[in-house]
């Protein structure tokens, strides 16, 4: 397993072995098969969200029921199921996990696609149909549409009926985000507030989906149209700035929310039903996940580096 003693940057990570302990009471012993990466680790990592130390890192992950618990009676031995979110500890090769956190994965889902994309499709899930809910017709922008969560939300989006734009850092990912966006905007070469406003004749985005942070935030804000959404998701070129409420007024009566999918999956009714929603939209193809590049799991701090520098496309995986 991969444990961290202090926070800092990849060179923290340190791949040690641990005796297995036996699930107690509600909890499922996991053989995992493959393991996700995602920026929360990182973030994790480096102490921007802090972790009491030790800490296991990584939220999500797909394996094999090998032992249950006093109590368990939702899952058997030998299922397949994933975790996305909750208590952090997913790289490793065996994880004791609380059977309600887990989700029974169909036969139709491969163990990659369950592993590296169920938290990134169950964050798309609710940022498309609750945080904001996208209809036909509306036009929404959505910054990093190469990334993972932007392959799979751009695509999910045009299945609702709405007018993508993304953003991109490069020529190399507008071509990839290309597949899944009526519009493509690479901010390192075009001003993407003015290409917005072109697109939209000056009237604006319904939405803003930003998981990049502070390098877009306030383009972002102008890029809304009166009483728009900016829905702040992510870090990853650093924390948003402080800022005055005012400015949403003076900006168009504008709304701000930083949402996260612990809130969105508080309930195990709220868990299942999210992770059946995106696992339908994968098996009945109206989003086709793409695992980018994998690593074995003993090269996880690889993994983190590549994230950090946005050298990764869609999604990233760890080899068990």
């Amino acid at each position: 397993m991969i444990r961290i003693h202090s926070h800092g940057n990849s060179s923290v990570m340190q791949f040690e072995t641990h005796a297995l302990a036996e699930p107690q009471k509600g909890e499922v012993l996991l053989q995992q098969t493959a393991i996700g990466v995602n920026y929360i680790d990182t973030y994790h990592r480096s102490g921007l969200y802090p972790l009491a130390m030790p800490s296991g890192l990584g939220v999500e992950a797909c394996g094999v029921v090998e032992a249950l618990g006093e109590g368990v009676t939702e899952f058997k031995l030998g299922d397949r199921v994933a975790y996305a979110g909750g208590a952090v500890g997913a790289y490793a090769s065996y994880r004791l996990m609380p059977a309600d956190k887990l989700v029974l994965v169909p036969a139709k889902i491969s163990d990659e696609i369950a592993a590296g994309t169920l938290l990134r499709g169950m964050t798309a899930q609710y940022l498309l149909k609750r945080t904001f809910r996208v209809h036909v017709g509306q036009v929404i922008l959505f910054h990093a549409a190469a990334g993972g969560v932007g392959q799979i939300a751009c695509q999910w989006a045009r299945e609702l009926g709405a007018i993508v734009i993304g953003t991109v850092g490069s020529d190399e990912k507008a071509a990839i985000a290309s597949q899944y966006c009526d519009h493509v905007i690479n901010y390192k070469t075009s001003n993407f507030v003015e290409r917005v406003r072109e697109i939209t004749a000056g009237k604006g985005v319904a939405v803003v989906y930003d998981g990049v942070g502070a390098d877009t935030f306030e383009g972002s804000l102008d890029c809304l149209a009166p009483r728009g959404m900016m829905v702040s998701f992510g870090n990853a070129s650093g924390p948003v700035p402080a800022f005055e409420p005012a400015i949403l007024a003076q900006k168009g009566s504008l709304f701000f929310t930083r949402p996260t999918l612990g809130h969105y999956t508080l309930t195990r009714a709220e868990l299942v039903a999210t992770a059946a929603d995106y696992f339908h939209a994968v098996s009945r193809g109206f989003v086709k996940p793409v695992i980018g590049q994998s690593y074995a799991l003993k090269d996880a701090a690889k993994a983190h580096q590549d994230l950090a520098l946005r050298n990764t496309q869609g999604s990233t995986l760890l080899r068990v």
